[in-house]
């Protein structure tokens, strides 16, 4: 037959024109830096280069193992918290972000985001948050049985915290639940149960954890309220530095009824009263709501769970 030949049709364009893997490496060095490349956009992904999330996770863990072991827990427990942390706080980005994968590109600070610039895909994504969910369950094993029950809701409360910002106005409370559920994880392993002082720690956490985000949403409120994003910053709007100064006097309130609670003394409460002093030097950074001055104040409070820390420490340690 005679059957005039088609044109072969346009290729399609690639909806990742900047994904790695479409990259061939020719030889051994293009290999290295091809896969060099995919690795950093996954450090980028996790945050390994902001820090800041590992450390408002880890105070509360510590402050808790520390009360609950009486000042000396399990070297054994320790490295596990702290490795469920690194892996969780990793998983809690990856999620967020793909998330957010529509919304990031409208917002000045995460377009750039691996998943929002299309560095990396939706399906690489999903697969690195499996890979660290599957770390995390094996970590979680590793716990005594109630501990476990309490780390599989920690695992709900990280996953359905990007979704929850679209419908809540007060989604900084329930992440912080998220960061503070460490601190009955660790009185269920050491202690075998969850007293009344977990509960009190942990409602002095989710206080504090809405104060620094709500510092954080106070940078993006602008683009947040453009693309229709909820967030204590906009809810609070003009009020926001009072609200936040009421919620620093209730965490601080409620530290010092733990040292009542625990029976600590004098070096715990100089801890709590030198976070006092970073919380006023806080509310001094976002007096004008400037973005840049509230991210540094976000950023500080990481200096806030480190001296209530080391007063806790110094506390168990000098204790006669």
């Amino acid at each position: 037959m005679n059957a005039e030949l088609l044109p072969a049709p346009p290729p399609k364009q690639r909806r990742y024109p900047k994904y790695k893997p479409s990259f061939k490496p020719k030889n051994a060095r293009a290999a290295v830096l091809a896969i060099g490349s995919t690795v950093r956009e996954y450090a980028l992904l996790i945050r390994l280069h902001r820090p800041i999330g590992i450390w408002l996770l880890m105070w509360p863990a510590l402050w808790a193992l520390w009360i609950a072991g009486q000042g000396r827990p399990d070297q054994k427990l320790l490295m596990l918290f702290l490795a469920g942390i690194f892996v969780m706080r990793s998983a809690g980005c990856v999620i967020n972000d793909y998330a957010d994968r529509d919304f990031d590109p409208r917002v000045e600070r995460t377009r750039d985001r691996p998943l929002a610039a299309k560095r990396v895909a939706p399906g690489e994504a999903i697969v690195l948050f499996v890979v660290l969910g599957l770390i995390a369950t094996w970590l979680a094993m590793q716990l005594e049985p109630l501990a476990r029950l309490y780390a599989a809701a920690g695992g709900v409360l990280a996953v359905t915290y990007p979704w929850l910002k679209r419908y809540v106005s007060l989604p900084q409370f329930y992440l912080g639940v998220a960061f503070g559920w460490s601190i009955p994880m660790a009185f269920a392993e050491i202690a075998g149960e969850v007293p009344r002082i977990a509960w009190l720690l942990l409602a002095a956490v989710v206080l504090w954890a809405a104060v620094y985000d709500t510092m954080y949403a106070m940078v993006d409120r602008k683009d947040d309220l453009r693309i229709g994003i909820k967030s204590t910053a906009i809810l609070f709007g003009d009020a926001d530095r009072v609200v936040i100064g009421v919620m620093q006097a209730m965490v601080l309130f409620a530290l010092w009824l733990v040292s009542d609670e625990a029976s600590l003394g004098n070096w715990y409460r100089v801890g709590v009263a030198a976070g006092a002093a970073f919380f006023v030097y806080q509310q001094w950074l976002i007096r004008d709501r400037k973005p840049d001055a509230c991210f540094r104040a976000f950023n500080n409070n990481h200096y806030f769970g480190l001296v209530v820390f080391v007063g806790l420490a110094l506390d168990y340690l000098y204790r006669g």
